[in-house]
């Protein structure tokens, strides 16, 4: 059986409406998965995170708000950092996020995604908290507000070359890869998934989005990283389980979780 840690999850989504209190249950019982950390993406959402988190010992809460919710969520401002605050207190609630900017779909003016972004760091950095960052087609940005706090945390869905991969290396990030490694065309993300040091790497799904092959076009859910996995255990010419095991370690050591 696999040990299965999903650095980055949705189960709060309306996809896992149908199956949700039979299917969380299941992956920790019968599937491998060990520990899930489930990102918010706006208040309601971090809300609902937290909540599920309460439900199942090894589930875990993030909670911000993402770039695509920033112009919903309204101002940065001493009343939003006041909420975000009080739902980063909980005890199951580990990290800041999911939290940066996406100029690939632009939903929110990018101004108000960088007031957010940058506001929801230097809050995370004020709590000593992990962020869990979000960034595409905006490295550049992505990349100075990160040297200007120089949060922990982790890239999630990495998307960027080596070279932007090895500066988020030396500000001490951490990599996070899901199914884009399997894909037939994800030449980028196969080149860091082999120079990544392993005690940099996280693996995740991203659930429901982003299964990996062969379950393109399913919905995603942990155990498909077992897919993931060996797709990276290949490129780097290792064992599969030792990938695993790397990849639970650096999780628990990132959002300061026990060994299970």
């Amino acid at each position: 059986m696999p040990r299965i840690f999903d650095s980055h999850a949705h189960y709060e989504g309306e996809a896992f409406d149908p199956d949700r209190e039979t299917l969380l249950p299941a992956l920790f019982a019968q599937k491998g998965v060990v520990g899930i950390v489930n990102c918010g993406s706006d208040f309601a959402t971090s809300k609902a995170s937290i909540a599920l988190a309460e439900q199942y010992p090894g589930l875990f809460a993030a909670a911000g708000v993402h770039p695509h919710e920033a112009a919903a969520a309204g101002a940065w401002n001493g009343e939003a950092r006041r909420a975000l605050t009080a739902l980063l207190a909980h005890p199951k609630c580990v990290a800041v996020g999911e939290i940066g900017l996406d100029y690939h779909y632009d939903f929110s003016p990018r101004e108000q995604q960088k007031a957010w972004f940058e506001g929801q760091l230097a809050l995370a950095v004020e709590l000593d908290m992990p962020v869990v960052v979000h960034d595409r087609e905006a490295h550049e940005d992505t990349l100075t507000l990160l040297r200007r706090y120089r949060p922990k945390g982790v890239v999630h869905c990495f998307s960027g070359s080596v070279e932007m991969a090895r500066e988020v290396l030396s500000l001490g990030l951490y990599i996070g890869l899901g199914g884009a490694v399997t894909f037939h065309n994800a030449k980028k993300p196969a080149a860091v998934a082999q120079m990544a040091p392993l005690d940099r790497l996280l693996l995740e799904t991203d659930c429901p989005y982003m299964a990996p092959v062969p379950f393109r076009g399913q919905r995603c859910d942990s155990s498909m990283i077992a897919a993931t996995a060996e797709k990276i255990a290949a490129l780097r010419q290792m064992p599969v389980e030792e990938l695993l095991a790397a990849a639970e370690a650096n999780a628990r050591r990132l959002f300061g979780l026990p060994p299970a």
